[in-house]
């Protein structure tokens, strides 16, 4: 898909179409972004685009969507910001179309930092017992120096972002509405105070109103920007889980905290790690030893690099760049483990994205 356009051009497409739009992601990777912005901004000789796009548009200009997001200190980034989140970056061959968004809205003072992140997720109408593993979680996480990133839900979501608060710590609220949105509307104090100490992140524009799919949209970039993520009490069908299915897709690492077996709020936790989907974890140690094993303890070293990571440096040019695509192949490797690898060389200083592909810097000692 073309990562081509003007940082407008990509405010265009997110306020036309719904993030995951196939429709949206064929018609650019075809035309190019510059010109299906332009058909959804009504201009001619542009390729042909649903009516409801261009009224989309029309009703939501972006000068006044930039207005709006600037009057709660809310900016528009994208690939081409010197801040943007390159951890969104890996969204971008999850499947056929590409899920990485056109841009995201950051509220909160300064760059968004994600470099070092843990996703903490779980469900809504928690129990006693999830809502103080959620928060002691939130707490010692920040207190390591991890950005904890979460969705401003109730239960799981609230206790995580407030116990990282708890200890002056970092943390990311990721929104299925605009920035400028309290959802819900009781966590508007709650999301006012991750805004002054930290983040909120939203993909949709300004005024735009939350629905239900836009949660599960929403998750994939709870996902991205952690290193991993938890889940904390997770019924069956629990939204939460769709969030672990990204980590997984995106070779990032999938824990789930235990509960009782008489819990059905820990059912689909339980499942997830039965059926090898999660690592089980019960406090921030576990956590921290599960990421510090994919290369999180010393962001340094190379003599602990395993063998699968030399042999992925080692079929990366110097220039030009490859794709995971292509790393794939060559190596014989799944794929969620030549993202996992990538982003270990990567966080280390051994590799970084260029030309559409990646490139190895330098050479590997011993």
């Amino acid at each position: 898909m073309s990562r081509g356009g003007t940082d407008r051009d990509r405010l265009v497409l997110s306020v036309a179409a719904e993030p995951l739009d196939p429709l949206a992601r064929d018609l650019v990777a075809v035309h190019g972004l510059a010109a299906v912005a332009g058909a959804c901004r009504g201009e001619s000789g542009s390729p042909e685009v649903p009516p409801a796009w261009v009224e989309r548009v029309a009703l939501d200009p972006v000068d006044r969507l930039l207005d709006a997001g600037a009057a709660v200190g809310a900016r528009w980034l994208t690939p081409a910001s010197p801040s943007w989140p390159s951890a969104l970056d890996d969204l971008a061959g999850v499947d056929d179309h590409g899920a990485a968004p056109w841009g995201v809205w950051v509220r909160g003072e300064g760059p968004l930092e994600v470099e070092r992140a843990v996703s903490v997720v779980g469900a809504r109408a928690c129990t006693t017992y999830g809502a103080e593993v959620a928060g002691d979680l939130g707490a010692d996480l920040a207190d390591r120096g991890w950005t904890v990133v979460s969705g401003a839900a109730f239960g799981i979501d609230a206790c995580a972002h407030r116990g990282a608060l708890a200890v002056a710590g970092r943390t990311v609220a990721v929104l299925a509405c605009g920035a400028d949105i309290a959802y819900p509307l009781a966590h508007a104090s709650l999301l006012d105070r991750i805004a002054e100490e930290g983040w909120i992140v939203a993909e949709h524009p300004p005024g735009s109103r939350p629905h239900r799919h836009r949660f599960l949209t929403r998750n994939r970039l709870i996902a991205a920007l952690g290193a991993g993520t938890v889940v904390v009490e997770a019924a069956p069908r629990s939204g939460s889980l769709n969030t672990l299915r990204w980590a997984d897709r995106l070779g990032r690492s999938s824990m789930a905290v235990p509960g009782s077996v008489l819990s059905r709020q820990s059912g689909g936790a339980h499942r997830a790690v039965r059926e090898g989907e999660a690592v089980l974890v019960t406090s921030a140690d576990d956590v921290a030893q599960e990421l510090d094993g994919l290369g999180w303890a010393d962001t340094g070293a190379t003599e602990d690099l395993t063998e699968a990571s030399r042999r992925l440096h080692g079929a990366l040019p110097s220039d030009g760049g490859v794709t995971v695509g292509e790393l794939v192949v060559l190596l014989d490797s799944p794929l969620r483990h030549v993202r996992a690898g990538l982003a270990l060389l990567e966080r280390r200083g051994h590799a970084r994205r260029a030309d559409g592909g990646w490139i190895a810097l330098g050479r590997l000692p011993g």
